[in-house]
C-alpha cells in the first residue's frame, strides 16, 4: 500500500473559476558554474579576486599549466636567476603573482608532476634538501607529489621530505612529516571555461567501444533500432588512436563491414 501512495503525484487543489497563477521561474546556476574552481558566489569567488584571479587548486587533476605556490598569506615561491628559490614579497589584495613566481605544472602520472620555472629549468631537490631550478630535463629528482588531505595540501619532494620555508627565506624539502609550516596552497590561472577536449571530435571521445557506436549511429541507416557493430578486434583501434588515425580506422571498419554484408 505504501508503494502505491508513493506513485501518487501531489499538488495544490484546482478550484473551478479561479485563474491559474503564473509561476516565475527562478534563475538556477548551471552545474558547471557550481563546480567551476573559484566560480561560485561563495568565499571561493572572493578568494580568487583577492589573489588577482588566481584560484586555489583543490585536487590533482586541476594541476596543469601556469601555477604559483603560495606559502603564507599572498606570498609565493619566487625563482632567482642563480637557480635558487626564495619567498617573494607579499602581494597586495587583487594583485597576481609576479612572472618569477609563476611555474608550469606538467603531469608525470596520476600522483606526481614536474614543475618548470620561468627561466625554462625544471625544479628539483639538491643533496642538501634545497629546492633548485637548474635541470634541463625531467628525471626522478624532478618529480614532486602533491598530497591533498582534509582540505589541506603539502608537496613531497623526491627525497621524501615536504617543502617549507626557513626563517631566512630559503625553500627547502627537509621535513619527513607535514605540519603547519609545510601546508601550502597552489594557485592556478588556467581558464576553466576551456574544454580540454576541444580538439577531439565528439564521436572520438570516451572509450573505443563508445566511439565506434557513435560512428555507427552517425553513418549507418539501421532497421528495428539494431546497431551493427564490426566484429573485428578492438586492438587495431587502440593503435589507431595512438597514431591519431582513429577516425580513418573507424570508417575503414565500417566500409569493410558493408562489403562483408554484400558478399554474403
Amino acid at each position: 500500500m505504501a508503494d502505491s501512495y508513493a506513485l501518487v503525484k501531489g499538488g495544490k487543489l484546482k478550484i473551478k473559476g479561479r485563474k491559474k497563477e503564473k509561476k516565475h521561474k527562478k534563475h538556477k546556476k548551471s552545474k558547471r558554474d557550481e563546480e567551476k574552481p573559484g566560480g561560485s558566489n561563495s568565499a571561493d569567488n572572493e578568494d580568487t579576486a583577492k589573489h588577482g584571479g588566481w584560484w586555489e587548486v583543490k585536487e590533482f587533476d586541476q594541476l596543469i599549466g601556469n601555477v604559483a605556490i603560495e606559502m603564507g598569506d599572498m606570498t609565493y615561491i619566487s625563482a632567482m636567476d642563480n637557480g635558487l628559490f626564495t619567498l617573494g614579497d607579499q602581494r597586495s589584495e587583487g594583485e597576481a603573482p609576479d612572472p618569477v613566481e609563476i611555474l608550469t605544472a606538467i603531469k608525470i602520472n596520476d600522483t606526481k608532476l614536474a614543475l618548470k620555472s620561468g627561466y625554462g629549468k625544471y625544479l628539483s631537490v639538491d643533496t642538501d634538501g634545497k629546492l633548485i631550478g637548474k635541470s634541463e630535463a625531467v628525471g626522478s629528482r624532478e618529480q614532486f607529489e602533491p598530497v591533498f588531505q582534509d582540505g589541506k595540501l603539502a608537496i613531497n619532494g623526491c627525497n621524501g621530505r615536504f617543502i617549507s620555508v626557513t626563517k631566512d627565506g630559503d625553500i627547502m624539502c627537509s621535513s619527513k612529516t607535514a605540519g603547519e609550516k609545510e601546508m601550502i596552497k597552489i594557485r592556478s590561472s588556467v581558464d576553466t571555461d576551456i574544454d580540454p577536449l576541444a580538439g577531439i571530435p565528439m564521436e572520438e571521445r570516451g572509450t573505443l567501444k563508445e566511439s565506434e557506436i557513435k560512428y555507427v549511429k552517425k553513418f549507418q541507416s539501421y532497421r528495428n533500432n539494431r546497431l551493427k557493430i564490426s566484429e573485428q578486434a578492438i586492438g587495431q583501434l587502440m593503435q589507431a588512436r595512438k597514431e591519431g588515425k582513429l577516425h580513418e580506422s573507424l570508417l575503414d571498419r565500417r566500409e569493410k563491414m558493408k562489403a562483408d554484408r554484400y558478399c554474403k
